[in-house]
């Protein structure tokens, strides 16, 4: 069965971290680029962070950069975003998603389930 799932989420106080794990089966992660988004309530989805295929290269929207780290573990064939000094602001449900391709480019091929991510004191 192929899937992307999610974990890691949940309720932090301001300036707190999670590291979100994304965990495939049923194909390697390795070969795909894995892009991260979220979606808070009343807003459209937003990328977040793109970890490419091969290389690893990673890119951040310009409201996490600085704050959020992408990677990979191609033993576990699993992807990370840990998420530091968190605000408000980042309150969402988080998703990954998986594109056979170099870069993030849609449409994707999978998508997780996503997980909630609460940003409160």
């Amino acid at each position: 069965q192929v899937q992307l799932v999610e974990s890691g989420g949940g309720l932090v106080q301001p300036g707190g971290s999670l590291r979100l794990s994304c965990a495939a089966s049923g194909f390697t992660l390795e070969h795909y680029a894995i892009g991260w988004f979220r979606q808070a309530p009343g807003k459209e989805r937003e990328g977040v962070s793109c970890i490419s295929r091969s290389d690893g290269s990673t890119y951040y929207a310009d409201s996490v950069k600085g704050r959020f780290t992408g990677s990979r573990d191609n033993a576990k064939n699993t992807v990370y975003l840990q998420m530091n000094s968190l605000k408000p602001e980042d309150t969402a449900v988080y998703y990954c998603a998986a594109v056979s391709n170099y870069g993030c480019t849609i449409p994707y091929d999978y998508w997780g389930q996503g997980t909630q991510v609460t940003v409160s004191s």
